[in-house]
């Protein structure tokens, strides 16, 4: 086994690699080794921020000589404690932070490549000014990148419109464990040459490669973007307003958020200057955020809400409604949802879940494990919003009104999570639809994949990353 003493040459070696500023030891490294969070917090060897890919493809080369591992990391905004070093202090930190350059705009084919360190909001802003929309959008944007984006498949708001990152994926630029290149940063939307290797790393959470570029899907930028809050009153209600949705805006329809009222009152609590529409109203136990985005007018979206909302009045799907008059309102309505999990941490420690279960059965769901949480734990307070367009619910649970919120994650954690994967696999779910394995939840892959399908991921891991040399310990268990 090689001692720490030993690493020395290894760090000497980074440092040619990448430069001394950018092999970090000392100092504060908080921002590296702690996770978003601060459930999980680590002791890295080094911190080290490459450049260029034959800069990451050094470095790895150079870890994988001396043994040691990496952990490859993007802006650090992952749920599941899959990008923070462990406390050995011999994991090196691949922070892709300063590989951030926009390559090349392919305006005929509808692309763009870019480097895995971009912050999506400004790949998103760049491309806007280009005429384009890059459609990918979660509350984290403005921190999180698009290599850890890829390496964690993140879905947001508009996955039912445009997909995962994974589906506005079209090529990647990837080092293997070995230290090699594979350029394939093709633009093709019909490629059928041998099996399909970036759909493999796509997702992968850095346990098989370092992703350091990609090359996206881009959109035509609609003509109008329309935004409304309606207040249902049930979840069963919120369902049938997505059918209606479905039915009169077809794909313009790009958002559907679902949100229960104590998941907005906490908003209302802790951040008090945001005016959130019909809270308290207690015969709407939920609202529901849409977006139409419009390739013609304004004023056809507006009928086509209008059509819309005017039938599922008549049905009774809908109590109430508001259209947002201009862009600014309809940022603030956004505002108010993306709010939600801030103010959730705001309330306190909290026990979170991004499950996905099929729509048609969403609603059975939240009845039978409300109704499960509430007789186990009497008290609890559920705080229940998400994308209920692609039916993926952030179900997480908070500790009764004045109880002890670190007493209750530190004593009530894996009662609960067993009781809600349990509910989310006897619903045909997933107890990961967004966040990703990590560390976090290895133990629950183990017990609820099959064990075919274990035995064919160990495979892959060990034929790329035979040292163990990716992320070790993320995703599959040793």
């Amino acid at each position: 086994m090689t001692t720490t003493t030993d690493l020395t040459p290894l760090l000497a070696g980074l440092r040619q690699i990448v430069g001394d500023a950018n092999v970090l030891t000392e100092g504060d490294l908080t921002g590296y080794e702690q996770d978003w969070r601060k459930r999980a917090r680590g002791h890295a060897l080094a911190v080290v921020r490459p450049a260029t890919t034959p800069e990451v493809s050094a470095v790895v080369k150079a870890c994988a000589a001396a043994g040691v591992s990496l952990v490859p990391q993007g802006g650090n905004t992952g749920l599941v404690s899959g990008s923070t070093p462990d406390e050995s202090g011999r994991q090196v930190v691949l922070s892709l932070a300063r590989m951030a350059a926009i390559r090349e705009i392919d305006p005929d084919n509808l692309t763009v490549t870019v480097e895995a360190g971009c912050v999506l909001q400004n790949l998103q802003q760049a491309m806007e000014k280009e005429g384009f929309l890059f459609p990918l959008s979660l509350a984290a944007e403005g921190s999180c990148m698009i290599g850890g984006n890829l390496a964690t498949n993140a879905g947001g708001t508009q996955v039912l419109r445009y997909g995962n990152a994974r589906e506005l994926c079209l090529g990647l630029e990837v080092v293997n464990a070995q230290g090699e290149v594979w350029n394939g940063l093709t633009g093709l939307r019909k490629d059928n040459t041998g099996y399909d290797l970036r759909n493999l790393f796509v997702g992968s959470e850095g346990t098989l490669g370092v992703i350091t570029a990609a090359t996206m899907k881009l959109f035509p930028l609609p003509a109008a973007t329309l935004t409304a809050w309606a207040a249902v009153p049930s979840m069963q209600s919120a369902v049938a307003l997505l059918g209606l949705a479905q039915k009169h805006l077809g794909a313009n329809l790009t958002g559907f958020e679902a949100m229960g009222q104590f998941a907005l009152s906490l908003v209302g609590k802790h951040m008090p200057q945001l005016r959130v529409p019909f809270l308290g109203d207690e015969s709407a136990p939920y609202c529901v955020l849409l977006e139409n985005s419009d390739s013609e007018s304004e004023e056809h979206a507006r009928a086509q809400f209008e059509r819309l909302l005017e039938t599922a009045f008549d049905q009774g799907v809908v109590s109430d409604a508001v259209v947002a008059e201009n862009i600014g309102q309809a940022n603030v309505l956004w505002h108010i949802r993306e709010s939600i999990p801030m103010a959730q941490s705001e309330e306190g420690l909290n026990v979170k879940h991004d499950i996905s279960v099929p729509v048609s059965k969403i609603a059975e769901f939240v009845e039978v494990t409300d109704a499960i949480l509430r007789e186990a734990i009497p008290g609890v307070r559920l705080v229940n919003f998400g994308h209920l367009g692609d039916g993926n619910l952030h179900y997480n649970v908070q500790a009764p009104e004045n109880g002890d919120p670190k007493a209750f994650l530190r004593d009530e954690e894996e009662r609960i999570n067993d009781l809600v994967y349990r509910s989310v696999a006897s619903f045909d779910g997933s107890f990961s639809a967004e966040h990703g394995v990590g560390g976090m939840k290895v133990d629950k892959l183990e017990e609820y994949e099959a064990p075919a399908a274990l035995a064919m991921m160990r495979a892959i891991k060990h034929a790329l990353d035979p040292q163990n040399t990716m992320n070790p310990g993320r995703m599959l268990a040793a």
